[in-house]
């Protein structure tokens, strides 16, 4: 079975226009990297979208990569792609921590980052995760980048009167009492 969306619970979003991600990928454990790029690659081609790849030397450079890319406003949406397995040292922590917090951080800038650096216990558990017939995590970052740039065009497209339009026919939720004020003699 070939990588498909059918292994996450959202169907891949319709997007107008055209899509450009960049997959950046630390390729530190390289058959790692290059099943998370095959299901990411193939994500984003169900989904028309074209994709431009660089390698960078670990998961801690990875976050850089992207915001450098970023500040030039090329991209939609950016695939982080590595691995990270624990070793006998608090390396494998740090090297976690500040590549998702820099993910995280560049994503609150609202940049579309989809995460697909894995951190695992050990090369078996990896291999699970990255290879596109399984887990597929590399797709499932793919996709996660997809969702947040239709996201993303959703609410550019949207001005603020659609919104106050919006909101007046909303449904109003009662959380205690009347709307009306209390009802009596």
């Amino acid at each position: 079975m070939a990588a498909s969306i059918e292994h996450y619970q959202l169907p891949l979003p319709r997007i107008e226009g055209s899509v450009r991600l960049l997959i950046v990928v630390a390729p530190y454990y390289r058959q790692i990297a290059d099943g998370l790029i095959a299901g990411a690659k193939a994500i984003a081609a169900q989904a028309g979208a074209t994709v431009d790849l660089v390698e960078v030397p670990g998961a801690l450079e990875v976050p850089t990569a992207i915001g450098l890319a970023a500040s030039r406003g090329l991209y939609d949406g950016y695939v982080a792609l590595g691995c990270v397995i624990r070793g006998e040292t608090t390396h494998y922590d740090t090297v976690c921590n500040d590549s998702s917090r820099g993910i995280t951080l560049l994503g609150l800038d609202g940049h579309c980052i989809g995460n697909g650096i894995l951190t695992v216990e050990n090369y078996d558990q990896a291999a699970v995760r990255a290879d596109p017939e399984g887990q597929n995590k590399g797709g499932g970052a793919a996709a996660a980048a997809l969702h947040l740039i239709a996201l993303k065009r959703n609410w550019e497209a949207r001005s603020p009167a659609d919104t106050a339009a919006a909101d007046k026919q909303r449904d109003i939720i009662r959380l205690a009492g009347e709307l009306e004020g209390p009802r009596g003699a």
